[in-house]
């Protein structure tokens, strides 16, 4: 394996524009149900922006931003967050992903929004935990 020559300019520069990746890609989930874009994007800009940290910087001092273990634990998460809206809405008398059934508010229009809204955070979650889960079990065992 070629051996990985940390400059200071580009760690920098990454660790500078991490946060405003991670910021607007907030916004991309949170505005997903109005606007273009949504959970997966979002996701997958949350985990770019974790990813670039990681090339620039070095698997073992990016540990300290985002730790390994919490990729799987966040990709569950995700998943959870996401069937737990649809199951809830099913015991509740209404089909999967039925929002209007939800207890989050009286009106359906603003039912509806939360409930889009939780489904677009869970898989944004599941994306972005799952994409670093796999680039650091692809990157285990090699020395960088």
């Amino acid at each position: 394996m070629i051996q990985k020559d940390t400059n200071p300019i580009v760690s920098l520069v990454s660790r500078v524009v991490s946060p405003f990746i991670m910021l607007y890609a907030l916004y991309v989930i949170f505005h997903g149900h109005y606007s273009p874009g949504g959970g997966f994007q979002g996701g997958t800009m949350l985990a770019a922006a974790v990813l670039l940290v990681r090339l620039s910087a070095g698997t073992e001092l990016a540990q300290l931003q985002f730790k390994k273990v919490w990729g799987t634990l966040l990709g569950s998460i995700g998943v959870l967050v996401y069937f737990g809206t649809g199951f809830t809405a099913m015991l509740l008398g209404g089909n999967f992903l039925h929002y209007e059934t939800l207890p989050l508010s009286s009106d359906p229009a603003v039912a509806r929004g939360w409930g889009i809204l939780l489904v677009e955070i869970g898989v944004g979650i599941a994306v972005m935990g799952i994409l670093v889960a796999i680039y650091d079990d692809l990157l285990e065992g090699e020395p960088l």
